[in-house]
């Protein structure tokens, strides 16, 4: 099988197995428990969270545990927002890109719906771009937050995000990123694109599934989604992750080492990889900005097909990925990201994405290419009049 789903998840790095097993067995305590075992797990959780901080080139206290990405992108845009209007009445809107992922999207709906919050939705080019001077058009003195993702989920596209952060900076407007899909790819240093919040998952770096952070600048005010005995300086409450947090940490400092070599080693063979379809499949959309997207990420609109069908084909031929956001497989709907694009609903039905791990190999990718030209041609050839 090629694996070529990396961005709906990557298998637990073997480090990372490791680093976590004392903390699932021998030292299992409770980091808020004043005991040995408890000590101990406290002095791991704190070393986890230094171990992040360093990467993200930030305060160990401005890190908080989550249960994941949407766990962290539900706190920053709920949390942000409703504190700034407990402290001031006045700040009712949120702004968020027109392709968020549904955990920053559905959470601002629920400020619209639940509290009275105006969300503004910027809108993006054809390549999935926002616009700086869009952003700045938009930000008005009652605007509480802005979150706009790092990179796209389904297209790949990587934003400016240290642009748009300094226009909200200039409007006195916190700035939060999703940064899930970034992660192990793309830069983290949260002082150099000025950023006041960053969430990212750890089971898009090699860590496992239930595991996440969200980073909050300093003072930045953050009211708490989940109450109880105020573990997370107050900001999380509930029984810290211990074992998941080492592990998270443990990935990311693997991933951060390594993503200068690899980024570049993984952009170059995803160009190659597009090259190829773009070459074999006639009428092959490559979707997502042509220059700034993920080295890990390439997507297509194949129209003539069924997305899903083309799917199908392709794990009979040995390769498996996705046609967008594991979060709204099984939809029959049209994505809106690629809807967001202009693309029309009826192709945007025909996407596939192809996401990479690190380790993906040429090789791979050559025969993933040669099975995306088989399966597209039988799809196109069973949906023809004369297959009839």
């Amino acid at each position: 099988m090629i694996f070529l789903d990396a961005a709906a998840t990557t298998p637990v790095r073997r480090e990372a197995l490791e680093a976590m097993w004392p903390y699932l067995s021998g030292e299992f305590g409770n980091p808020s428990s004043h005991h040995t075992l408890g000590e101990a797990a406290a002095a791991a959780l704190a070393g986890a969270r230094a171990g992040v901080a360093k990467i993200l080139n930030c305060r160990a206290g401005e890190v908080t545990f989550t249960s994941g990405g949407t766990e962290a992108d539900n706190l920053a845009v709920k949390g942000i927002a409703l504190a700034r209007r407990l402290a001031d009445p006045s700040l009712n809107r949120v702004v968020i890109s027109a392709i968020e992922h549904p955990a920053v999207e559905e959470s601002a709906r629920y400020l619209e719906r639940v509290h009275g919050f105006i969300v503004d939705v910027l809108p993006v080019d054809g390549e999935g771009m926002v616009s700086v001077e869009g952003l700045s058009a938009v930000l008005r003195p009652d605007t509480a937050l802005v979150s706009i993702m790092y990179a796209n989920n389904e297209i790949g596209t990587v934003q400016p995000v240290s642009a748009l952060a300094a226009v909200a900076r200039k409007h006195g407007v916190p700035f939060h990123t999703d940064a899930v899909q970034a992660a192990g790819w793309l830069p983290l240093d949260v002082k150099a694109l000025g950023v006041d919040a960053l969430s990212m998952s750890g089971h898009k770096i090699g860590a496992p599934k239930g595991s996440g952070v969200l980073f909050t600048k300093g003072r930045l005010r953050v009211e708490p989604l989940v109450h109880g005995g105020g573990q997370e300086r107050g900001r999380r409450s509930g029984t810290e992750n211990v074992a998941g947090a080492v592990a998270l940490s443990t990935a990311l400092s693997l991933a951060s080492a390594e993503q200068p070599e690899q980024a570049a080693r993984v952009s170059g063979l995803r160009d190659q990889f597009i090259e190829r379809i773009r070459a074999g499949i006639a009428g092959a959309v490559v979707t997502g900005h042509r220059l700034q997207r993920l080295p890990s990420v390439a997507s297509f609109c194949f129209p003539g097909t069924s997305g899903e069908s083309v799917l199908l084909e392709l794990e009979r031929l040995g390769v498996v990925c996705s046609s967008g956001s594991a979060c709204a497989a099984g939809s029959d709907t049209p994505s809106p990201v690629l809807v967001a694009l202009g693309i029309a609903p009826e192709t945007a039905q025909t996407a596939v994405r192809f996401s990479f791990t690190s380790t993906v190999t040429g090789s791979e990718l050559d025969q993933a290419a040669d099975a995306v030209e088989t399966a597209v041609g039988r799809v196109r050839n069973l949906a023809s009049p004369q297959a009839g």
